[in-house]
């Protein structure tokens, strides 16, 4: 009788799933005096976090995906809805929200999710 339950156990942990990947979520913010400049700057600036990440991360093949964050502004304690600059441009690595900003004309955030 032990030995069917032996058995059963046995094909229960070789059933159980793989432990999901470790991510984190990296944000670059950049300005400009037009949208495009801003956007550019942002995902240059995610660009760079994403290198600094993996320069940490030496063994680990790394995997990046479009996340939506939250605006980082410079200037303002949060940045409202009629403040922000639609639509968000969204690549498959990066998602990039954009506003009005103080000084400069345009401010953006690109977000990614790097998983290792």
């Amino acid at each position: 009788m032990k030995l069917p339950w032996l058995i059963l156990f046995s094909l229960c942990i070789g059933a159980a799933p793989r432990a999901s990947a470790n991510c984190s979520e990296l944000a670059g913010t950049g300005d400009g005096w037009v949208k495009e400049d801003a956007v550019g700057a942002a995902q240059e600036g995610l660009a760079q976090a994403i290198y600094e990440f993996g320069a940490k991360h030496k063994d680990a093949k790394l995997r990046s995906s479009a996340q939506q964050v939250k605006p980082l502004p410079y200037w303002r304690d949060k940045v409202t809805d009629d403040l922000l600059l639609k639509p968000d441009i969204v690549t498959p690595k990066s998602h990039t929200v954009c506003w009005k900003g103080v000084v400069s004309h345009v401010v953006c955030t690109s977000g990614s999710k790097v998983c290792w």
